[in-house]
């Protein structure tokens, strides 16, 4: 399960996500998204989880708490889609 984390400290780092959430079940990723043009973050993120049942324990246990001095909020991820709406 793709899971969305907003409200980063800027400083946070991947590893610092992805140990946040390892305490709740296996993590096959874990990504800061960065502003392109500075590489600045730009404070929200992306957490996979192997497994949908350890995926949404962490999304109960860890939205609005604190993570580097900032309250998070963390929830499942809406589904990729194309610019154009998804039609062909």
């Amino acid at each position: 399960m793709n899971i969305f984390v907003a409200r980063l400290n800027f400083k946070t780092r991947h590893e610092d996500l992805e140990a946040a959430f390892a305490k709740f079940g296996q993590v096959t990723s874990a990504k800061i998204v960065k502003d392109r043009d500075t590489g600045r973050s730009k404070g929200f993120g992306f957490v996979e989880m192997a497994s949908d049942e350890e995926a949404n324990k962490a999304i109960v246990a860890l939205n609005e708490t604190e993570l580097d001095g900032r309250q998070i909020v963390v929830k499942p991820a809406n589904p990729k889609t194309s610019a154009d709406g998804g039609q062909a």
